[in-house]
Protein backbone atom coordinates (compact mmCIF):
# COMPACT_ATOMS: atom_id res chain seq x y z
CA UNK A 1 0.00 0.00 0.00
CA UNK A 2 1.26 3.09 -0.89
CA UNK A 3 1.41 6.00 1.50
CA UNK A 4 -0.63 7.92 -0.66
CA UNK A 5 -3.56 5.39 -0.39
CA UNK A 6 -2.64 4.80 3.34
CA UNK A 7 -3.16 8.29 4.20
CA UNK A 8 -6.35 8.71 1.96
CA UNK A 9 -7.57 5.21 4.51
CA UNK A 10 -6.49 7.08 7.18
CA UNK A 11 -8.50 10.37 6.59
CA UNK A 12 -11.05 8.53 6.03
CA UNK A 13 -11.30 6.13 9.21
CA UNK A 14 -10.69 8.92 11.51
CA UNK A 15 -13.79 11.01 9.89
CA UNK A 16 -15.97 8.17 8.89
CA UNK A 17 -15.54 9.66 5.77
CA UNK A 18 -17.81 12.68 6.48
CA UNK A 19 -16.20 15.15 8.61
CA UNK A 20 -19.07 17.54 7.57
CA UNK A 21 -22.34 15.56 8.58
CA UNK A 22 -23.96 16.18 12.36
CA UNK A 23 -23.24 14.07 14.56
CA UNK A 24 -26.66 12.90 15.21
CA UNK A 25 -27.39 11.78 11.54
CA UNK A 26 -28.69 8.16 11.61
CA UNK A 27 -26.25 7.65 8.59
CA UNK A 28 -22.93 7.88 10.53
CA UNK A 29 -22.68 5.07 12.46
CA UNK A 30 -23.21 2.43 9.69
CA UNK A 31 -20.93 4.63 7.43
CA UNK A 32 -17.85 4.28 9.91
CA UNK A 33 -18.62 0.47 9.68
CA UNK A 34 -18.63 0.35 6.35
CA UNK A 35 -15.65 2.47 6.33
CA UNK A 36 -13.92 0.00 9.04
CA UNK A 37 -15.26 -3.10 7.18
CA UNK A 38 -13.68 -2.08 3.91
CA UNK A 39 -10.67 -1.14 5.07
CA UNK A 40 -10.24 -4.74 6.83
CA UNK A 41 -10.04 -5.88 3.20
CA UNK A 42 -6.36 -6.23 1.81
CA UNK A 43 -8.07 -6.27 -1.67
CA UNK A 44 -9.78 -3.14 -1.09
CA UNK A 45 -7.24 -1.59 1.17
CA UNK A 46 -4.90 -1.27 -1.77
CA UNK A 47 -7.14 0.84 -3.39
CA UNK A 48 -7.53 4.77 -3.41
CA UNK A 49 -10.67 5.38 -1.54
CA UNK A 50 -12.60 8.13 -1.59
CA UNK A 51 -16.03 9.51 -0.69
CA UNK A 52 -19.45 11.56 -0.94
CA UNK A 53 -22.92 11.44 -0.52
CA UNK A 54 -22.40 8.73 2.14
CA UNK A 55 -20.94 6.17 -0.43
CA UNK A 56 -17.66 4.45 0.02
CA UNK A 57 -15.71 4.18 -3.89
CA UNK A 58 -12.41 2.95 -4.93
CA UNK A 59 -10.05 3.91 -7.44
CA UNK A 60 -7.40 2.28 -9.34
CA UNK A 61 -5.34 5.77 -9.24
CA UNK A 62 -4.56 8.11 -6.98
CA UNK A 63 -5.40 11.44 -8.15
CA UNK A 64 -8.79 12.95 -9.05
CA UNK A 65 -10.59 12.26 -11.44
CA UNK A 66 -10.18 8.67 -10.08
CA UNK A 67 -11.47 5.68 -12.07
CA UNK A 68 -14.68 4.36 -12.44
CA UNK A 69 -15.03 1.12 -12.90
CA UNK A 70 -15.10 -0.53 -9.51
CA UNK A 71 -18.61 -0.64 -7.85
CA UNK A 72 -19.47 1.66 -4.92
CA UNK A 73 -21.23 0.92 -1.88
CA UNK A 74 -23.68 3.38 0.22
CA UNK A 75 -25.29 3.64 2.89
CA UNK A 76 -28.96 4.06 3.31
CA UNK A 77 -31.27 5.55 6.06
CA UNK A 78 -32.79 2.21 7.69
CA UNK A 79 -29.14 0.72 8.33
CA UNK A 80 -28.75 -0.81 5.50
CA UNK A 81 -26.37 -0.70 2.19
CA UNK A 82 -26.91 -0.76 -1.14
CA UNK A 83 -24.24 -1.97 -3.72
CA UNK A 84 -23.87 0.07 -7.14
CA UNK A 85 -21.82 0.75 -10.16
CA UNK A 86 -18.92 0.89 -11.29
CA UNK A 87 -20.90 3.92 -12.94
CA UNK A 88 -23.67 6.44 -11.85
CA UNK A 89 -25.84 5.35 -14.19
CA UNK A 90 -25.43 1.93 -13.62
CA UNK A 91 -28.38 0.01 -12.63
CA UNK A 92 -28.17 -1.29 -8.57
CA UNK A 93 -26.69 -4.38 -8.09
CA UNK A 94 -27.91 -5.60 -4.26
CA UNK A 95 -29.26 -3.63 -1.11
CA UNK A 96 -28.25 -5.83 2.12
CA UNK A 97 -28.52 -5.37 5.75
CA UNK A 98 -24.30 -6.46 6.28
CA UNK A 99 -21.26 -4.07 5.91
CA UNK A 100 -19.62 -7.43 5.26
CA UNK A 101 -21.96 -8.70 2.33
CA UNK A 102 -21.85 -5.44 0.70
CA UNK A 103 -18.01 -5.44 0.70
CA UNK A 104 -17.92 -8.98 -0.70
CA UNK A 105 -19.99 -7.93 -3.81
CA UNK A 106 -17.40 -5.21 -4.19
CA UNK A 107 -14.99 -7.89 -3.98
CA UNK A 108 -16.01 -10.06 -6.35
CA UNK A 109 -17.13 -7.71 -8.86
CA UNK A 110 -13.05 -6.03 -9.17
CA UNK A 111 -11.61 -5.59 -12.25
CA UNK A 112 -8.96 -8.34 -13.31
CA UNK A 113 -5.51 -7.81 -11.70
CA UNK A 114 -6.95 -4.43 -9.64
CA UNK A 115 -4.60 -3.38 -7.19
CA UNK A 116 -2.48 -1.78 -5.53
CA UNK A 117 -3.56 1.52 -6.90
CA UNK A 118 -1.76 3.71 -9.74
CA UNK A 119 0.44 6.64 -8.35
CA UNK A 120 -1.09 9.07 -10.61
CA UNK A 121 -4.10 10.24 -13.08
CA UNK A 122 -6.47 7.94 -14.52
CA UNK A 123 -5.34 9.21 -17.90
CA UNK A 124 -1.69 8.43 -16.57
CA UNK A 125 -2.55 4.95 -15.57
CA UNK A 126 -4.43 4.12 -19.13
CA UNK A 127 -1.57 4.64 -20.64
CA UNK A 128 0.27 2.69 -18.64
CA UNK A 129 -2.06 0.05 -19.01
CA UNK A 130 -1.76 0.25 -22.85
CA UNK A 131 2.20 0.24 -23.16
CA UNK A 132 2.03 -2.30 -21.07
CA UNK A 133 -0.31 -4.38 -22.98
CA UNK A 134 1.43 -3.26 -26.25
CA UNK A 135 4.59 -5.51 -24.92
Amino acid sequence: MTKTVATAWLKILNTAGEPSRPKGSPLLEPFAKLVRVAHAEPLLRQLHPWTGMWELHFSRCTEPRYTWDIPYIGTLRNGWYYVEGPRRSSPRIAETNSAQAAVAIVIERLPPHCGPAFIGSPEALAAYEAARNDR
